[in-house]
């Protein structure tokens, strides 16, 4: 029905069935049976034909007006589910609790600017909380962490784009040195059991003959930064974090022998976004490089026992 109400369109712009042949590079008979179809389909007469050429009458005229408003929905239904087309519309963002944080903004805001048509919705939940979401419908893509090598149930597709590098700190002022011995004294501040981070320190603090001694657990990175920068114990916490916060709350950075602890950043949808698929590219882009810059290691400034960090010896001249 839909080439026959366009055939309509195009008879009702062009003022004859000749014209409108000539715009929809068709023959004239054939526009003549689109015309008639679409009245069969209807059950009355679009047409004055007691007049040369033909008109619409006052029912084809206010079904013009319909098939107008159709064609621009359809028109505009297309647009939403092609790739080619420039993204718009409300896309509902997930993130993880351990994404929402201030650096994810920067590429947001990235993402707004360059398609100001497209409204976004953001909302942070649980991982499994988004999983649950996506499936019923209520979201159209998640950024969440996964375990490496790990991906998003099925049905759901995963798109694994960044590593997210994580670091043992502890205090300014505190003395732990960076060995397993050494860590396996200090109190520990680290997520609740059921954590994959969590497990995975324990499992290769314990391969090296060690327990991590838990002394805070905290489902929160401020509030583990907060405890870590007061002495309170040594922590976990991410790379990118980290380096947003150190200016503000400095800490040392530990690194044992052999430790290489990473979570995979991941974009879970549930199918195809059509125009919106280019919006979710630009988004997964800067997610990219806001953890491709704080998975490089930075180096570990050591300081000679007893000589103060702030000083230099000066050596003079000869």
């Amino acid at each position: 029905m839909l080439d026959d109400l366009r055939a309509l369109v195009e008879f009702a712009q062009a003022g004859s069935i000749a014209r409108a042949a000539d715009r929809l590079f068709r023959t004239p008979s054939a526009i003549t049976r689109q015309v008639q179809r679409l009245e069969a389909a209807l059950g009355a007469e679009l047409l004055d034909r007691s007049v040369k050429p033909p008109r619409l009458n006052s029912l084809g005229s206010r079904v013009l007006e319909q098939a107008r408003d159709l064609l621009q929905r359809t028109e505009a239904l297309k647009s939403l589910a092609s790739r080619d087309a420039e993204p718009h519309g409300l896309l509902r963002i997930g993130l993880a609790h351990a994404l929402a944080e201030g650096t994810l903004i920067e590429p947001i805001q990235a993402l707004t600017e360059k398609y100001p048509k497209v409204r976004l919705r953001l909302s942070s939940e649980l991982t499994s909380e988004l999983f649950h979401r996506l499936l019923a419908g209520e979201l159209d893509v998640a950024a969440v962490l996964l375990p490496e090598g790990k991906a998003a149930p099925p049905p759901l597709l995963t798109n694994i784009i960044a590593s997210d590098r994580m670091e043992i700190v502890q205090g300014a002022a505190g003395n732990v040195d960076g060995d397993w011995k050494s860590l396996g004294r200090a109190p520990w501040v680290l997520n609740p059991p059921g954590c994959f981070l969590r497990a995975s320190l324990i499992d290769r603090m314990e391969r090296a003959g060690f327990t991590p001694r838990i002394a805070a657990e905290v489902h929160n990175m401020h509030m583990q930064l907060a405890f870590v920068q007061s002495g309170y114990g040594v922590g976990l916490l991410p790379a990118r974090f980290i380096a947003r916060n150190h200016s503000i709350d400095p800490v040392k950075v530990l690194r044992p022998p052999s430790f290489d602890l990473h979570r995979s950043v991941a974009m879970v949808r549930v199918g195809e976004l059509g125009a919106l698929g280019k919006a979710v590219e630009l988004l997964a882009h800067g997610f990219r490089q806001l953890f491709e810059a704080a998975d490089t290691p930075k180096p570990v400034t050591r300081h000679r026992k007893g000589a103060p960090a702030n000083r230099r010896a000066a050596r003079p001249r000869k």
